[in-house]
């Protein structure tokens, strides 16, 4: 759902907040980690070097230490670092011990067997919805990426239905900030167009994509909410559009409310 380049050009570290001056080696670690995040494709410990302006023993160093904790593998074919899944499981909600996905599981399985499409868990990420679970489609021809993968907010389904249930400050910060960049001949790059979309998503209880992010695939998604009515997380399924047409998004946004609906009970009681 993301690319990226492989090389983002010299990183400066300077540039970051005086007091992480004063943590040189955690500083270097989290840009590190931020690179990798940037590059799925993965990184060699030269081009991580030449990127982060790091000297070899440096860079050595860093990145050994990181795949040692756990935050990154090394590929054995390519020698590329990459990030393991460990900063995206820490980064989920948790309550009382339970995890958001452990609570998300049972209702997607349910999902699941009555669409046969596949279904995801997301939660935001600044001004990005990040897949965190997904169970794929029971079709040869399906709808599939990888876990933590992100999509934009405002042409996503589960974006919008996020952002929709976002306390109002909240909602008004992230608004503000948001670029509303054509993927489709679909994607809604009002500000205003997209207000009213939100309107729709609240009012409805969830959102959808009609190919708005990739062209000939259609998404419905509800939020999972807090006990103050905010959303914590959107579960959500994706699909060619021939399977999930319009025609079908009110009896699959049922689906999803419910599943969301369930997911948020047992994670809060």
């Amino acid at each position: 759902m993301e690319t990226s380049s492989r090389l983002a050009g010299p990183v400066n570290l300077r540039g970051r907040p005086r007091h992480a001056d004063k943590v040189p080696a955690l500083a270097r670690g989290l840009a590190v980690l931020e690179l990798l995040a940037r590059t799925p494709s993965g990184l060699t410990l030269a081009e991580l070097g030449l990127t982060l302006k790091l000297s070899s023993a440096s860079g050595f160093r860093i990145a050994t230490a990181l795949e040692a904790l756990g935050y990154v593998r090394r590929d054995p074919h390519t020698k590329c670092f990459l990030l393991t899944q460990k900063l995206l499981l820490m980064g989920q909600p948790q309550q009382a011990g339970r995890s958001l996905v452990a609570a998300a599981l049972e209702p997607m399985r349910r999902v699941l067997n009555l669409t046969l499409e596949t279904t995801q868990l997301c939660c935001l990420a600044e001004d990005s919805c990040v897949i965190i679970e997904q169970l794929p489609s029971l079709h040869a021809f399906k709808y599939f990426v990888d876990r933590g993968s992100r999509a934009p907010l405002h042409c996503a389904a589960p974006g919008k239905a996020m952002l929709a249930f976002l306390p109002e400050s909240e909602l008004a910060t992230t608004l503000n900030r948001l670029r509303l960049e054509r993927h489709t001949d679909r994607t809604i790059t009002s500000k205003r167009a997209f207000a009213d979309e939100l309107a729709q998503t609240r009012s409805c209880g969830f959102g959808v994509d009609r190919g708005e992010h990739f062209e000939g695939i259609h998404c419905v998604a509800a939020p999972v909410l807090d006990r103050h009515g905010h959303a914590l997380a959107a579960i959500t399924i994706a699909g060619p559009k021939e399977r999930i047409p319009q025609a079908r998004f009110n009896e699959l946004g049922g689906l999803v409310m419910e599943a969301a609906r369930q997911t948020a009970k047992d994670f809060t009681e």
